[in-house]
């Protein structure tokens, strides 16, 4: 193991760590996740979804799922708060007709009461209270996201001791603070999963892009740990860590 060539390739990758909407095609085929969920968003998605709904698309991300729905334009909303991704929405949803705005703050969302039919949000901030009022009767709310204590094994093996930054990301918490919204629940599962790194560069380049969960994660502080995991790699060939999701459909 050359240590001084692996710090170098590490760092190269510490350097790039930079996403492009909600875009890992950078580690594609260097790692794995959400291969074997429970559940299949897009089809849950695609169940509950007509040509003649008003949706929203809550936190949108670079709208890259949003548009994979190809429901009508002139029907279908989204938000995004992230600038980069901000930027990108207004020069790719706008031309197209969709009702794009920014917004950062999921309890102050700038539309009207009683404006859309199905409310989308995949791994984004949601307010129940807000959503409830966005929502016309029978309207749908459907997310998927990530939990509280996801990945925190991979955590652990980089920066131990490292607060858990949303313990409150639960099904059970979550499913109680819709209800309390006045929400029906329809559907709520959790799940945990594996997800592989088949190269510490594509950890180190996950690490970055995913900062809030790696907070203060750099190659030259957590050297050490990385050349362990370097270690397992040699062995087993992947570091393998948990995800955490839940699902939860509401029903207004």
């Amino acid at each position: 193991m050359n240590k001084d060539y692996l710090k170098t390739i590490w760092k190269q990758e510490e350097e790039i760590a930079r996403i492009h909407g909600w875009d890992f095609s950078h580690i594609h085929g260097r790692y794995d996740e959400e291969n074997d969920l429970p559940w299949n968003y897009k089809k849950l998605v695609r169940k509950y979804l007509k040509s003649n709904l008003n949706i929203m698309d809550y936190d949108t991300g670079g709208g890259e799922f949003l548009l994979s729905l190809n429901h009508p334009y002139d029907k279908t909303s989204a938000t995004e708060g992230y600038p980069p991704n901000v930027e990108l929405c207004s020069d790719k949803l706008l031309p197209l007709g969709i009702n794009f705005k920014e917004c950062n703050n999921p309890s102050r969302i700038p539309f009207e009461d009683e404006t859309f039919d199905l409310v989308i949000n995949r791994h984004g901030n949601f307010d129940a209270r807000e959503l409830f009022r966005l929502l016309r009767y029978n309207g749908m709310f459907i997310t998927e996201q990530v939990g509280g204590d996801n990945e925190r094994d991979l955590v652990e093996m980089v920066l131990p001791g490292t607060d858990i930054p949303f313990p409150y990301l639960n099904l059970v918490e979550q499913c109680k603070n819709f209800e309390d919204a006045g929400f029906k629940i329809v559907k709520a599962e959790e799940a945990y999963r594996p997800i592989k790194f088949y190269d510490v560069g594509a950890f180190v380049w996950f690490a970055h892009i995913i900062e809030w969960e790696f907070p203060n994660f750099s190659v030259d502080k957590c050297f050490e740990q990385l050349l362990k995991m370097q270690e397992i790699i040699d062995k087993d060939g992947s570091i393998e860590g948990t995800i955490h999701r839940y699902l939860i459909i509401a029903k207004k």
